[in-house]
């Protein structure tokens, strides 16, 4: 019985920490999203324990929306949705790779975004 009550809290907690919502106007944030703590933000009160946690996070540098839900132990979805939620609330700023077409030489021309994912994952090795 206890199993049971303790999966049901997991399952429901995700829910609950979003007031219910599964989607918010901006929650398809890429993964490698990186969110900025805005000046001030870190003073703020009210918020959640949550969001607070993602404003601590963001407080010592850059990092990536897939790097808060690991630390954060939560679903992805959610974590979307609360950065987005602080982002419209001015708490953080979220930059994102919008593609840049360039002209390599190649058809079709590959994007900018593409080429730096393939340095990226050369310099990860």
């Amino acid at each position: 019985m206890s199993d049971h009550i303790e999966y049901e809290a997991r399952t429901v907690r995700p829910y609950a920490v979003t007031g219910g919502r599964v989607r918010s106007a901006r929650s398809d944030l890429p993964l490698e999203a990186l969110v900025e703590l805005l000046p001030g933000a870190a003073a703020s009160r009210g918020l959640t324990p949550e969001k607070r946690a993602i404003l601590q996070h963001a407080s010592y540098d850059f990092i990536s929306i897939a790097e808060l839900s690991a630390l954060l132990h939560m679903p992805l979805g959610v974590v979307r949705i609360l950065v987005a939620d602080l982002s419209d609330a001015k708490f953080i700023r979220v930059h994102t790779s919008q593609p840049v077409e360039v002209n390599t030489g190649q058809s079709p021309a590959l994007s900018l975004s593409v080429l730096e994912s393939v340095l990226n994952g050369i310099s990860a090795l």
